[in-house]
């Protein structure tokens, strides 16, 4: 087939338009998990109406996320290939129609819906509005790595717990990812923490981040507040730990209805979601040195699958694993 060039009318072969930008991505193109992944050119996504395109520096891992049915479909449709990891900080490249308190060159951070190509790519498509500015003072790494989990954890605290100074909070795996949040933020309230920690070796952490009160196992309540942030089976000691009436919030699947009213409890489970004001918010947290980001381990995007691997694997250090795309 010829077509004729828009501006000189001349003809040329289709094979010499401009062939489509790809980028190198982690991709899945059968569902499983880390044993599916391939580092790999893909092409590079354009953003739509309300969208940014972001070239990215630093994306963190979730583990479960493979496990995920909306990593792998968006309302029932599959959507191999997938590029998993949807915490991310990097450069605005490019914007949508419409997108407004954003320009080409601003730092920002943020979520990709669960549902969406991820970041582990050198560039993400996100809405505009699951992103937010940071500081130059913030790198790359730590923004990513405290996205997910600190937001997560506001929401706990703040929405649904509803934490309040003087209160009694327990959080099971409190040294976690996200327990670690919850832990200093629960600290910040007012009110009095007790976490539990895998052994005694990690207390001096645990009161670091701000826990009254540190255990193995968990412990006779009444709690006001209960967190399992350890996930699988919550055992149904956390449900005797709540108070009558008390709140027992689940991040990583839904609770039982029946212990739940065996014990009295309001057992709650949710899907964090993006708030720009909330990202705002951790952004200025963030600049002013004001919580911690643990960070466990770096790789690259060319060892994205290692990455995942690492997932069941003893780590050098607590905290997040970050797939660095560019320094």
């Amino acid at each position: 087939m010829r077509v004729a060039h828009p501006a000189t009318g001349e003809h040329a072969s289709a094979m010499d338009a401009e062939p489509t930008p790809t980028m190198k991505a982690l991709r899945a193109h059968e569902r499983g998990g880390p044993e599916r992944l391939v580092y790999e050119d893909a092409p590079r996504p354009v953003p739509g109406a309300g969208e940014v395109l972001v070239a990215v520096r630093a994306a963190a891992i979730t583990f479960a996320e493979l496990t995920w049915p909306e990593t792998w479909e968006s309302d029932g449709v599959d959507r191999t290939p997938i590029i998993p990891s949807h915490e991310l900080a990097g450069v605005v490249e490019g914007l949508g129609a419409g997108v407004t308190g954003l320009a080409v060159g601003d730092s920002v951070f943020g979520l990709v819906p669960f549902n969406r190509d991820g970041a582990a790519a050198e560039y993400v498509v996100v809405p505009a509005e699951d992103v937010a500015r940071k500081g130059s003072e913030v790198s790359d790494v730590v923004a990513a790595a405290a996205a997910l989990p600190a937001l997560t954890a506001w929401e706990a605290l703040r929405d649904q717990a509803h934490l309040a100074a003087g209160q009694r909070i327990l959080i099971r795996g409190g040294t976690g990812a996200v327990g670690a949040f919850i832990t200093q933020f629960a600290h910040t309230t007012g009110a009095e923490v007790t976490v539990t920690v895998s052994s005694m070796a990690a207390e001096p952490r645990a009161r670091g981040l701000g826990a009254d009160h540190v255990v193995t196992d968990v412990p006779a309540g009444p709690f006001d507040v209960v967190i399992d942030a350890v996930g699988g089976d919550v055992p149904e000691s956390m449900y005797a730990a709540a108070s009558p009436g008390g709140t027992l919030l689940v991040l990583q699947e839904p609770p039982s209805k029946e212990l739940a009213a065996k014990h009295g409890v309001n057992a709650v489970f949710f899907v964090v979601g993006t708030r720009k004001d909330r990202l705002e918010e951790l952004a200025e947290l963030l600049a002013a040195d004001g919580v911690e980001v643990a960070i466990a381990q770096t790789f690259p995007l060319s060892e994205g699958r290692a990455a995942y691997e690492s997932g069941p694997l003893p780590k050098p250090a607590p905290g997040k694993t970050v797939i660095i795309v560019r320094s």
